[in-house]
């Protein structure tokens, strides 16, 4: 049998997942980035290589993320693209179809709109807290709530408080304020969930043609509260699919494979890569007035790559040595 992964890492969080020729999936995993991106891929990589039998060939693997560059020098990718086309081609694949993506992660949130199964618009916003997920995990961890009930307690609400959500300080203490008030708990949140929504419609889906199917992905897709807001809002119905917070790893993993059905073989290196030793390091090239800051990626010693560089000088020099040893 033969499987293809795909490895989305993000800020936040770090997913994997491995489908098979029908592009079904068979494993995921997601799991918390914590500032070591090289850890959690290697730890994502051990999980599916636990899990996944001795007769499963791995075909093929594809990165995406803000740390693709990272993940495609460490695991060996056939296939590099950002999350736009990504989670497009995940939406479409398990959502046949879909017109709108709405996609909220930890750190950044985006929309997608596509016609006749292309992409025809996006916007992106990955400068204001105030409409990701931190926003909520901050929220909930000062109201002394799991994140887990957050959702589930909005729903209990039958009058919602308005909260200003144009700005993460600004909605703190706003709900703050309403706090003092008196109002309850499950109208605080659901109030937090619309502001949330709002934010989103005004910033990230401002201009955009919202049409059906619409599905929410991405972490915050896990709240029931901001699927509701979404609803109302748009007066839509909005479909959650089944693997919501991995859609950029099987997106990945799709073209993945249809890289390798083009080329023939990958470039994977093997489960060995999670066992591997490997360390990042940084400098500062002073050769000309960009002052490019480069980023460098040894394995046991060895210098097996180097990229943010805007000429080329230290990434084309790896790159040549490597070809022509």
């Amino acid at each position: 049998m033969r499987g293809y992964l795909g490895v989305d890492v993000g800020s936040v969080s770090t997913n994997v997942v491995l489908i098979d020729e029908q592009e079904r999936v068979l494993e995921t995993l997601y799991i918390r980035t914590q500032g070591q991106p090289v850890k959690a891929i290697q730890k994502g990589l051990e999980f599916i290589r636990d899990k996944i039998s001795t007769d499963v060939e791995i075909g093929g693997l594809g990165t995406t993320g803000s740390g693709r560059h990272l993940s495609s020098v460490i695991l060996g990718a056939d296939s590099v693209k950002n999350e736009i086309t990504a989670h497009a081609v995940a939406a479409s694949k398990l959502v046949p179809g879909v017109q709108t993506v709405l996609e909220i992660g930890g750190q950044d949130s985006k929309i997608i709109i596509l016609r006749n199964g292309v992409v025809a618009d996006f916007a992106m916003n990955t400068v204001c807290a105030a409409g990701t997920g931190s926003f909520l995990d901050q929220q909930a961890a000062r109201l002394n709530l799991p994140i887990e009930e957050f959702g589930p307690t909005a729903l209990k609400s039958t009058t919602p408080v308005r909260i200003a959500g144009r700005c993460s300080v600004f909605a703190e203490s706003d709900m703050i304020h309403k706090q003092q008030m008196g109002h309850n708990l499950s109208d605080i949140l659901a109030g937090l969930c619309e502001a949330m929504v709002r934010n989103y419609l005004n910033n990230v889906g401002k201009g955009k043609e919202i049409l059906g199917p619409v599905i929410f992905q991405g972490g915050v897709a896990a709240n029931v509260g901001i699927k509701r807001a979404f609803e109302k809002s748009l007066g839509l119905e909005v479909i959650i699919p089944e693997h919501f917070n991995v859609m950029g790893a099987v997106g990945a993993a799709v073209l993945a494979k249809e890289e390798v059905t083009k080329t023939g073989t990958t470039k994977f290196k093997g489960f060995k890569v999670a066992d591997a030793d490997f360390k990042a390091a940084s400098f500062e090239c002073s050769d000309c007035p960009n002052l490019c800051e480069v980023i460098e990626m040894s394995e046991a010693e060895k210098i097996i790559a180097r990229w943010n560089d805007k000429c080329g000088k230290w990434s084309n020099a790896v790159a040549h040595r490597k070809k022509i040893s």
